[in-house]
């Protein structure tokens, strides 16, 4: 083992701080493999517990990025969008941005991955439809968005190969959480796409990653400056994850509630996170984009027909587009409030957590998932109820009983509730 390495996780053991040569001799012995587990494992902890200044993980992230493919889009396509969301329940968002914005001659790319526990990735919410093939390169996305406006995917495995190979280890490792690695992940594999603009969703609330504003707070900051450090113009959203987003949790209730909100039948804080996040993409690129804009997109039928086109150019079944139905696991249990007053409080971690136990996530990378697993929220927070009236229907493969317990257990009643702001705030 070259003598440098044992130097560089010794100064980072003490917190010290390293150079971007030094940060760059990590990132390519993660894409080479020349620095194995143990090392990169210890380099990891020491992040987490120390952090990294942002130069630091300006370094980290660019040496994440030129570790593999960049795909320089925004070259060909001068007003190029993307979008990013750090994860949250019923978070269907990019399905119906994506063609919305292409709808109104905003074109959109993005590289999206798989869900793990209590989030489904949007990766995943995709393969409900029969035939969509999500695998993309250069030349693929450049196809799509010439005939389409939009392209979704999973890039190849030779862009940021380094991030590839941390991020399985961070789990192991307990260093998720670790905001800096966090950022250098994200925006590492987001700018790699080349992009004119990124406007990134972090979500806030019991349903979040990072449950606390300020934390939530912190790292669209960081988000948002790596990426500008980057070359890449960002903004940030800090929106509320405190209860489900929409009416639906699951994946294939999800597909069928992206067709819902295209067709005009979207639920109002759905629909509000993404006319925002539209909005903000737009301004970055110089452009302004009205909610009557969006509305007409929608009523006029081009924005779902742009998300037929674009998933029959990517492999999906062309007469299952005609009429989109990814169909509700068969066993259904109404949750009833126990008493009347208010829903207050909705564990929304727990909620998607046992979902995804049911079968309706991934709880092992690669794992399998029921697409058919799913959750109806019949009431939002503040809203009133009364004692026996539905709170939401839940549909399981099978009856369980303890699953079901639980979910009774996620949604509080009190005397009084208020509903939380859709939109915390916003870095610019």
């Amino acid at each position: 083992m070259d003598p440098s390495v044992f130097r560089i996780l010794d100064d980072k053991r003490f917190g010290r701080e390293l150079s971007e040569a030094e940060i760059r001799t990590v990132t390519a012995g993660a894409a080479d493999g020349s620095w194995g587990d143990a090392e990169l494992g210890a380099f990891l902890m020491a992040v987490a517990i120390h952090g990294l200044t942002p130069d630091e993980t300006s370094h980290l992230t660019r040496g994440m990025l030129d570790s593999g493919e960049q795909w320089k889009l925004a070259d060909e396509i001068p007003h190029l969008g993307d979008k990013h969301s750090t994860g949250g329940v019923g978070d269907k968002v990019s399905l119906i941005l994506s063609p919305l914005m292409a709808a109104c001659g905003r074109p959109v790319v993005m590289l999206t991955g798989r869900g793990l526990g209590h989030t489904g990735g949007t990766a995943d919410k995709l393969e409900a439809v029969p035939g969509l093939d999500l695998a993309l390169d250069r030349s693929r996305c450049l196809r799509a968005l010439a005939a389409t406006g939009m392209a979704i995917g999973m890039a190849t495995e030779r862009v940021a190969p380094a991030d590839r190979r941390l991020y399985a280890l961070r789990d192991r490792t307990g260093t998720v959480a670790s905001l800096p690695l966090v950022t250098a992940s994200i925006v590492s594999k987001k700018v790699a796409s080349g992009a004119a603009a990124l406007a990134y969703d972090v979500k806030t609330g019991a349903g979040a990653f990072f449950t606390r504003r300020e934390d939530a707070e912190t790292l669209a900051r960081m988000l948002v400056d790596t990426t500008r450090a980057l070359g890449c113009k960002a903004s940030a959203l800090v929106t509320d994850m405190s209860q489900p987003l929409g009416c639906w949790v699951g994946h294939g209730a999800e597909v069928n509630e992206t067709f819902e909100c295209l067709a005009g039948q979207g639920p109002a804080d759905l629909m509000g996170v993404t006319y925002a996040l539209c909005r903000a993409l737009a301004a970055m690129t110089g452009d302004t984009i009205e909610d009557q804009e969006l509305d007409a997109a929608i009523a006029s039928g081009r924005a779902r027909e742009i998300f037929e086109q674009w998933a029959a150019l990517q492999g999906a079944d062309r007469d299952w587009l005609r009429a989109p139905s990814c169909p509700l696991a068969p066993h259904e249990v109404v949750i009833e409030a126990p008493r009347s007053g208010a829903l207050a409080a909705v564990h929304n971690r727990l909620l998607g957590e046992l979902l995804a136990s049911a079968g309706g996530g991934r709880l092992v990378p690669d794992g399998p998932i029921d697409m058919g697993v799913s959750l109806r929220v019949e009431k939002k927070l503040g809203d009133s109820v009364m004692a026996g009236e539905p709170l939401a229907r839940v549909y399981l493969r099978q009856d369980d009983a303890a699953v079901c317990a639980k979910l009774r257990d996620c949604f509080v009643i009190e005397d009084e509730g208020q509903a939380p702001p859709l939109i915390h705030g916003e870095v610019s």
